[in-house]
This record gives structure tokens, sequence and C-alpha cells, in this order.
């Protein structure tokens, strides 16, 4: 895995891991709850693309990273919106 890969997977983890926290304690309000895990997950993007230090390819990295943690919680908001 590149230095690039490794630079977007955490926040995908970390989508994942909020959803499945908000699925598990079965909160009512888990539209509130999704968007603050997609709010950390924002700041942890920068945190972790700032990091790197490099320039080139920041917008792609981050595009990545962010596109994936939407597509993460949309997929968790429906099923939220199916079982609840």
């Amino acid at each position: 895995m590149t230095w690039q890969i490794l630079s977007v997977v955490p926040v995908w983890v970390l989508a994942i891991v909020g959803a499945i926290v908000i699925g598990v304690t079965d909160a009512a309000d888990y539209l509130t709850w999704l968007g603050i895990v997609l709010g950390a997950a924002v700041i942890v993007t920068f945190a972790i693309q700032l990091a790197i230090r490099r320039k080139e390819g920041f917008v792609n990295r981050t595009m990545a990273s962010l596109g994936g943690v939407v597509v993460v919680l949309a997929a968790a908001s429906g099923i939220f919106a199916l079982l609840g």
C-alpha cells in the first residue's frame, strides 16, 4: 500500500466504527449522531493530510477520504431508516 492509501483508509475506518457504534447503541436520533461522525471525519481528514506535509495530491486525498465517509454514512443512514 502506498502512503496515499494509508492516509485515506483510517478515516473510512473511523466512519465505519462510528456507524457501528450508533447502530449498536440504538440511538433514536441517529441522524444527529451521523452528522457528528461526519464532522469528526472532516477534522481527522484535515489533520492527517496536513500532518503528511505534501502538497501533491492534497485535494485528491481529501476528496477520497471524505467521499468514502459520505458513502459509508449514507449507507448507514439507509440501513437505520429501514430498521427504525
